[in-house]
């Protein structure tokens, strides 16, 4: 059985707030109160609210130990953002964006299965492409086909040099010069 809590409009961004929720992620909720107690970024005093919350909430209302909880699911959505302005030289005004969050932990009993939501994002890295060894063979060989082919179509056909309009002009004006001789 789980239990939630949640902390709408923080005045927190989003994306701070996001690093210290990816800390506690999985962790167990005692462990997560030390993680949150000794870390240094601003947003982890109102997570640990929430979590000390869902830790009431768990065992108030379903008589659940809180020392057997683990935090399931920890997301940071973001709030609305508040428009101020910062007076600037000349009259001109600079925007300022006070952005807020919404923090929401989902506590479970630690033998209770793994929760997937469909919809639900994760912040877990998607696991990398493998690229079968064939293929990685394959494409080095084209590859290095394709460099012997320009490499020797460079040695057979030499490079014609195209006169620019800078060499031409160089050339005129050294034409004018032993023409016309010193005045």
């Amino acid at each position: 059985m789980e239990s939630r809590a949640s902390a709408r409009f923080v005045r927190v961004t989003p994306m701070k707030a996001r690093r210290v929720v990816n800390l506690i992620r999985g962790l167990s909720a005692r462990e997560a109160q030390a993680v949150l107690r000794f870390a240094d970024q601003a947003a982890s005093e109102p997570v640990g609210k929430v979590l000390k919350s869902a830790m009431a909430n768990a065992q108030n209302n379903q008589n659940v130990d809180p020392s057997t909880l683990y935090v399931a699911e920890a997301f940071v959505d973001e709030g609305p953002t508040m428009k101020r302005i910062r007076p600037r030289a000349q009259g001109r005004a600079y925007a300022i964006l006070k952005r807020t969050s919404h923090i929401t932990l989902i506590l479970e009993p630690q033998g209770s299965a793994p929760r997937r939501k469909p919809g639900r994002r994760s912040n877990k890295p998607k696991p990398k492409q493998v690229i079968a060894p064939k293929a990685v063979a394959s494409v080095a060989t084209v590859a290095a086909t394709d460099v012997a082919k320009k490499t020797a179509a460079k040695k057979a056909a030499p490079a014609k040099k195209v006169a620019t309009k800078k060499t031409a002009a160089k050339k005129t004006t050294a034409k004018k010069k032993t023409e016309g001789g010193t005045k």
